[in-house]
């Protein structure tokens, strides 16, 4: 790209590696120039909590408002209700608007660790698209936004075409989101005065619908920026660990966790992710990613501590930090790792290695677990397990026990 921006956001954008692509650098660059630009990017609230696939996002919004532009959170109240088809082999079960809120409630509590909210003309607001799409009247809606859509240039996007190529059912609800997002954006410009839409490389298509409706219903120049589809250098898509979806809530997932999932880090993506999720000067972020050998770890731990001291607080950061060390240096029982509760009813008979494994979330499954033993990858205090059939009793729980599995997977098992 050799576009070269003057305004301190894109240049951020552009040297930390949030950009894919943009509907038009130049005018966004001169908007960004002359005065605060509303910006917005939309969740919809399929879960109880974001996870780490949507910190990518989250960060350019805090980028956004450090460099003096206002972050809208729009959660997806109406959207929700019927399912972006984006990508997906199937459609997205529905949800009620009770479990709805809880989830948008869940998720706003992420929110506020990232981004200052208030009435200020930088602070961030969150809105809900319920707010709009709930009152909509459906003939008043299909003659004034319906008319202004191209079925043909609708099948003509990516995230459609694929579905259907791919001979996968896609029912009119569904066809309905990208519709009802592109009304989001002319609405948020009707009320907020919101210039810009950012989402992920794979929302291009809702956002460009977006744009094309505002401009043709109230001749306004809205723009679109889209970030990379995130994937680790062996490509993975980022977001994901061995236990599943690596969430932002602790209640999901306890900062320990978290910290470990950075830890845990590739030596290749080490500087990459440094620049994407902490704010260190980039050149550090290159001097720390060109780290070779057992350096390298020193940097994974930065990127660690600081990932996990922006969602959770410093001192979260320095406790995993310090039962890590405690743990993989000193060989101990770090108090901070994830626990295991078991009632004492439970190990009155023993209670197998095989099923302790399971629910100490180290092994997806009985099957998992007992692949874990038979390879040598499992350990009670720190000895290796040969026996599948092991049971630990109430005498053995009378102090904390510690679990592994691999190098750098642990937990504490506990009598409650």
């Amino acid at each position: 790209m050799a576009y070269h921006p003057k305004s301190e956001f894109l240049r951020v954008m552009f040297e930390r590696g949030f950009v894919a692509d943009c509907t038009d650098y130049q005018a966004l660059d001169e908007a960004l120039i002359k005065g605060v630009v509303p910006a917005y990017i939309g969740y919809d609230a399929t879960a109880a909590s974001l996870h780490v696939g949507h910190l990518m996002n989250i960060m350019v919004l805090r980028w956004l408002q450090k460099t003096g532009h206002k972050p809208i959170t729009l959660m997806g109240g109406g959207t929700t209700k019927v399912g972006d088809p984006s990508f997906r082999a199937d459609e997205r079960p529905l949800l009620t608007p009770e479990k709805i809120d809880a989830n948008i409630a869940g998720m706003g509590r992420v929110f506020a660790k990232y981004l200052a909210y208030g009435d200020g003309p930088t602070d961030a607001i969150m809105l809900n698209n319920a707010e709009w799409l709930d009152q909509l009247n459906y003939l008043d809606f299909l003659r004034d936004i319906g008319r202004h859509f191209s079925v043909n240039r609708m099948l003509s996007f990516e995230s459609v075409k694929s579905r259907l190529d791919r001979e996968q059912s896609l029912s009119f609800l569904e066809f309905n989101y990208m519709i009802l997002q592109a009304y989001d954006f002319l609405e948020l410009n009707r009320r907020y005065g919101c210039l810009l839409q950012m989402g992920g490389s794979d929302q291009w298509g809702n956002i460009v619908n977006g744009i094309d409706l505002t401009r043709r219903v109230i001749d306004k120049e809205i723009y679109g920026l889209t970030t990379p589809l995130l994937t680790t250098s062996d490509g993975r898509k980022m977001g994901k660990s061995a236990n599943g979806a690596v969430w932002l809530n602790e209640q999901m997932l306890s900062p320990w966790e978290f910290w470990q999932f950075w830890r845990n880090t590739t030596d290749a993506d080490v500087g990459r992710f440094l620049k994407i999720f902490t704010e260190l000067p980039v050149g550090e972020c290159d001097r720390l990613g060109a780290l070779q050998g057992s350096e390298i770890n020193e940097a994974k731990i930065i990127l660690a501590n600081l990932a996990t001291a922006l969602l959770h607080g410093e001192e979260a950061a320095k406790a995993a930090e310090a039962t890590a060390r405690e743990v993989f240096e000193k060989g101990g029982i770090g108090e901070d790792l994830p626990t295991v509760k078991i009632a004492p009813a439970e190990v009155a008979d023993g209670l197998g290695i095989v099923q302790l494994l399971v629910r100490a979330g180290l092994a997806g499954s009985g099957k998992d677990a007992k692949r874990l033993i038979a390879e040598g990858g499992a350990k009670l205090n720190d000895e290796v397990i040969f026996d599948a059939g092991l049971r630990i009793g109430a005498g053995e729980l009378a102090e904390p026990v510690k679990l592994t599995a691999g190098k750098k997977r642990h937990a504490l098992v506990v009598l409650e």
